[in-house]
């Protein structure tokens, strides 16, 4: 019976493993890192499976293939369906009118709406509820998809994969710039803070004309506070213009974040392509999975079962790049 070896464990990696194995496939993985941790750029997302909000910046793909995750991801680790709240402040309405023209599946609320969805929530008049969004804790995401696997016989080498490797599925993110020249990082920086005195039960995005803010909640007043998109590849630390814009943003949502304890600072670059949407390539034994950007837990479903179609079935899916494959 065929192997697939997979080339990293990071939530492309996993979810293409998971897909492969529930279609009877057999795989192996490997990634100098190890199991999921810190060492990978998955560990540091926010978990949002909010296509409708992502729509407003993006193509049409991540809504329609996007809305496709919450089930995959609900089949295999826990998922909070609580939908996703964005406010503004008055200054910043005209920011929220912009957002709704460009996205679709939310309804409008007012203040009483608002403080009835999130009570902690201070000062702000008009809002969107997105209510079938959802999240989940992408560390556990990971760590679930994981002992899954191995539950399932699959076996994690902890080292770098044969030069020469038939069957093999590259998800290595950034680190497959050596054959995908055209990929690039996005810098990305993110807080987890604990603040015991606000209670958040949903991501709350606060639009803002610098950086627009997302909120969302691990449980046990921790939080994760995200998150900036820099067209940079310095991801050495994180910069005090970014971190102050985090925390300042955060204390407009309510003043007690003032008070929080600062847990965790992450940075990492997010791979992507030109078009800021995931390809799939397949280039002489090796199939090529990446460009996430910053979709990772949204689109690795769909990315995922483009690749299970496409080394089980030879079917191509739209995510395939045909002139590169």
């Amino acid at each position: 019976m065929t192997v697939w070896s997979v080339i990293g464990a990071g939530v492309a990696g996993l979810a293409v493993a998971s897909e492969l194995v529930a279609r009877g496939a057999r795989v192996q993985v490997f990634d100098p890192g190890g199991p999921p941790g810190p060492h990978g750029c998955s560990w540091w997302a926010g978990g949002m499976l909010a296509p409708w909000c992502e729509y407003e910046n993006a193509e049409e793909p991540v809504l329609r293939l996007g809305r496709q995750a919450i089930d995959w991801w609900a089949a295999r680790t826990p998922v909070t369906r609580q939908g996703t709240l964005v406010v503004a402040n008055s200054r910043d309405l005209p920011d929220l009118r912009r957002f709704s023209r460009r996205t679709e599946g939310f309804a409008q609320v007012d203040q009483a709406e608002i403080a009835g969805l999130e009570p902690d929530l201070h000062g702000f008049s008009q809002g969107l509820f997105f209510a079938d969004e959802a999240h989940l804790d992408p560390r556990k995401a990971l760590q679930d998809l994981y002992r899954e696997l191995v539950s399932k016989g699959v076996e994690f080498h902890r080292k770098l994969a044969p030069s020469r490797l038939d069957n093999a599925i590259d998800c290595r993110g950034l680190h497959a710039r050596d054959i995908l020249h055209d990929l690039r990082g996005v810098k990305g920086e993110m807080l987890v803070i604990r603040c015991p005195d606000v209670t958040l039960t949903r991501p709350v995005r606060l639009l803002h004309p610098r950086m627009p803010l997302y909120v969302v909640p691990r449980g046990e007043g921790i939080y994760m506070l995200g998150a900036t998109m820099i067209e940079s590849e310095d991801s050495s630390r994180i910069t005090a213009r970014s971190m102050l814009e985090l925390l300042s943003a955060a204390y407009a949502l309510n003043p007690a974040f003032g008070e929080a304890e600062v847990l965790e600072i992450g940075v990492d670059l997010r791979p992507a392509f030109p078009d800021n949407l995931p390809r799939i390539r397949r280039l002489g034994r090796t199939i090529y999975a990446n460009g996430l950007y910053r979709h990772g837990y949204l689109l690795a479903p769909a990315l995922a079962r483009g690749v299970a179609d496409l080394a089980l079935e030879n079917t191509h899916s739209e995510m395939v790049d045909e002139d590169r494959a």
